[in-house]
């Protein structure tokens, strides 16, 4: 009997190249350094793409891109110390937002740690709260163990970012290379599986109800459980509210979907949740910006709470059944389950909140002959004109909440934003990202004159690697989101939120600087021009600067710390739905 062949015997570089290899990975966005340099040498003949970005921020971020737009793992890689560091910021973004990303640093020697070596920081305590799991890897046999379970563990149950820190001697030395088979972690078993019992209460619930509605959040997207979601919305006819990170979970052209709840949400989602008598949630967190002052949200109904991560159920609203599980089984369980009860008749529910999706759509400004544009009416145009096949990627603030309202979200993994950190300068790396991921796709970001200038470096990165994105620079020339709070809260007292963008920099000639091409419109004739232009230039990035008006303000509004129910839909004007007898 011929002897088993021996392991081959790799550095640890090596080893980690190979692990990579082996689990399919096709692009690692990051930036060398003296601690992680012995990985960069192995990359050098190997298959995988690596993408040089400008900063390691913008790294962590197209990692997010690429993971949020595919459904598979984003890889990122950094040096130590301040490399690291800055990866925090993404890390923190994919936590919040249940992104599957790994993000391997390089760590000081091991004899090293813990002497406040050159370039050496604690990125395994710093980074604990904000990451599923992080591993600090000392020994180059346990590199491939490790790479396995950090991807096993970002891709299931609740997706999430896992940081792998390896100390350079582990990088530099030699070990045999032994692949597991398998990944075996006893104490991270996570519950995909609902209990039938639970479905069965469930389909009761629904049964017995007159007004429910079906609260989608991201981890609907996340499980792609967005078919199983059409399949159950079809059967009972139950209205659909999809939080920020869920645009697209339905298609927004169901006539059964009310849009998006919260503080910037919809009159018609807002409104049926405030007149609920069931609210099923799946795949959500009752975030403070959906739920408003809490013990006001939803008041009269009782909740059906879904979520694959157990300590998200009754963490801030109490549900009245909980459901552990996989959002993809929750749902396709559901309609195995309500296919053997009488479904009640929802005809006058139906009446009542489409009557509110009549009555209050989401009002867009349209343009007024001499003067600024409307950022509602440019947004409006760009989703009009990429269409529902693009992908798009938003910054944070009063251009997000325009982009959730007015692009045309229906398909899942079309809209990629910062929902629970609110990351301004995300857009522009994750367009990045996604674009890697679908070179095919068009990928449009959506970002602020504010956002833009935290990562628009990134561009360089794009004009370099050939990623031809498109980016819209709405240029309002003050921090807007801030800026509307400080005109309603704070008697106009505008302290530090003007960015006097209409001057420096001017931004097509900064595009320009960066490779890209640069374009701006200031009249919807010039709209309609610059966007026909960005849409036929598909080898090389292009960046639009929209010049719009500073004073337009995202409505509705349900100010912080106030009731949903106190919803206004202009500075003083609220809907009339309160009074309304169903």
């Amino acid at each position: 009997m011929a002897a088993e062949e021996a392991p081959t015997v790799l550095t640890g570089a090596q080893a980690l190249v190979t692990s990579l290899e082996r689990l399919g990975v096709e692009v690692v966005f990051g930036i060398p350094g003296g601690a992680i340099l012995p990985a960069y040498d192995p990359l050098y003949d190997s298959k995988l793409r690596h993408i040089l970005v400008r900063h390691e921020q913008g790294a962590g971020h197209a990692a997010e891109g690429y993971a949020a737009s595919t459904g598979r793992v984003g890889v990122c890689m950094a040096t130590s110390g301040p490399g690291a560091t800055n990866l925090v910021t993404p890390l923190a973004d994919a936590y919040m937002d249940s992104v599957p990303i790994v993000a391997i640093t390089g760590q000081v020697k091991s004899n090293f740690i813990g002497t406040d070596a050159f370039q050496e920081a604690d990125i395994r305590g710093i980074t604990m709260p904000i990451t599923k799991h992080n591993f600090l890897i000392t020994e180059a046999a346990d590199i491939p163990r490790a790479i396995k379970e950090a991807f096993h563990i970002a891709s299931t149950g609740r997706p999430g970012p896992v940081l792998v820190d390896i100390s350079k001697d582990a990088l530099e030395n030699s070990a045999p290379f032994v692949w597991p088979e398998s990944v075996k972690l006893p104490s991270y078993r996570p519950n995909t599986r609902p209990h039938v019992r639970q479905l069965k209460a469930a389909a009761r619930m629904i049964a017995e109800s007159q007004r429910p509605v079906l609260y989608v959040g991201g981890g609907v997207v996340r499980a792609d459980a967005s078919d199983e979601l059409a399949e159950l919305v079809k059967l009972t006819g139950i209205p659909v509210v999809t939080t920020l990170t869920a645009r697209g979970a339905l298609p927004d052209s169901n006539e059964l979907n009310m849009g998006m709840p919260g503080m910037h949400g919809s009159v018609a989602a807002v409104g049926a949740i405030q007149r609920s008598d069931l609210l099923i949630a799946v795949g959500t967190r009752f975030d403070d910006r959906v739920t408003g002052r809490l013990d006001t949200f939803a008041p009269e109904a009782k909740v059906i709470h879904a979520d694959i991560d157990p300590a998200e159920i009754s963490k801030n609203r109490v549900a009245d059944l909980p459901i552990v599980g996989d959002a993809q089984e929750v749902l396709n369980g559901l309609v195995t389950e309500l296919r053997h009860h009488e479904l009640p008749d929802l005809g006058e529910w139906h009446e009542f909140v489409g009557s509110l999706k009549r009555r209050y759509p989401t009002a867009g400004d349209e343009p007024v002959e001499g003067e600024l544009l409307s950022p509602q009416y440019v947004i409006r145009r760009i989703g009009e004109v990429a269409g529902p096949d693009a992908i798009f990627a938003a910054g944070v603030g009063q251009h997000q909440m325009w982009a959730a309202h007015f692009l045309p979200h229906e398909q899942p993994r079309k809209w990629l934003n910062s929902g629970g950190a609110g990351t301004m300068g995300y857009c522009v790396p994750a367009a990045m990202g996604a674009k890697v991921a679908h070179p095919d796709t068009v990928v449009w970001g959506i970002d602020g004159d504010g956002c833009f200038q935290m990562t628009n470096q990134e561009l360089v990165t794009c004009a370099v690697e050939g990623i031809p994105v498109k980016i819209a620079v709405i240029n309002n020339q003050v921090l807007g989101m801030v800026r509307q709070w400080q005109t309603l809260f704070y008697d106009k007292r505008y302290s530090n939120t003007e960015l006097h963008s209409a001057r420096i920099p001017d931004f097509p000639k900064l595009a320009e600087a960066m490779g890209c091409v640069g374009l701006r419109a200031t009249t919807p004739e010039e709209v309609e021009d610059v966007l026909a232009q960005a849409m036929a230039i598909n080898d090389r990035p292009v960046v639009v600067e929209f010049v719009v008006n500073k004073d337009a303000m995202v409505w509705p509004m349900v100010a912080a710390g106030t009731s949903n129910s106190d919803i206004k839909i202009a500075k003083d004007l609220a809907p009339e739905w309160e009074e309304e007898a169903l």
